[in-house]
């Protein structure tokens, strides 16, 4: 890694951890009006993050890896079985509705957390596709950070704790990723990042497709079809951004 890609990463990372604060700060102030409209919220983000997974990041993981399809499995079980198994658990002390609320962050945490590696990735290659790369992954960032917040919120953990672990999973781990994996970066081969994109694109489309959409066709509200293609419509400046 070139000394001198060390600014323009932490800058592209912190940029993106401040984009992911502002949504969580912004939609905790204003709760209530967020409780009612959650699913809008919902049903645009399972509208990003199912479409990037399908069109950018599993492609991506394939040109990298040809066997990115069993990481792409792994991503969607391990979220499964932690969902399956987590839930027993944490429902004895805390609830079902907070171990549900807490499995859908964690692979919000780990996609955020290799963000910061993939800003570190592209930087590496050169300024101007990390710029690119940057310019992409900035646009779904507030987004995330609302629907982090109004996940654990929900699951009833309160505003406080709410606020700090959504700040932790969504923000801070992706200045971290990238302040991780920067020395190293350079040593990662394309099939390693592959296994590392694919296993994120599983467990964000595990998210999109298991965790939101199903809250989304529970609520029944008139138009969540239209934050839905928003959401879509999002992601494909996302992979044209990235293009």
């Amino acid at each position: 890694m070139h000394p001198s890609n060390f600014v323009p990463v932490m800058a592209a990372s912190l940029l993106a951890c401040a984009m992911t604060s502002l949504g969580i700060h912004g939609i905790s102030r204003r709760s209530t009006w967020g409780r009612a409209n959650a699913v809008y919220f919902m049903s645009f983000a399972a509208g990003v993050l199912i479409s990037v997974s399908f069109t950018h990041i599993v492609p991506e993981s394939l040109r990298m890896y040809a066997r990115a399809p069993a990481f792409l499995l792994v991503g969607f079980l391990a979220l499964y079985t932690l969902n399956r198994f987590l839930i027993p658990y944490v429902c004895q002390d805390h609830g079902r509705e907070t171990a549900s609320g807490i499995v859908p962050v964690l692979g919000i945490g780990f996609h955020s957390l290799l963000d910061g590696v993939i800003y570190s990735v592209t930087f590496e290659v050169s300024v101007f596709t990390g710029v690119l790369a940057t310019a992409g992954l900035i646009l779904h960032e507030l987004p995330e950070g609302i629907v982090t917040y109004l996940l654990l919120e929900r699951s009833g953990l309160g505003r406080a704790r709410s606020v700090t672990y959504a700040f932790l999973a969504a923000a801070v781990s992706t200045p971290l990723g990238a302040l991780v994996s920067y020395p190293f970066v350079d040593r990662l081969d394309g099939p390693v990042l592959g296994m590392l994109l694919a296993t994120s694109g599983g467990a964000l489309i595990y998210v999109g497709a298991s965790h939101l959409l199903p809250e989304v066709e529970k609520a029944a509200r008139r138009y969540s079809v239209l934050s839905l293609a928003a959401g879509v419509l999002v992601a494909g400046l996302i992979v044209m951004a990235n293009g």
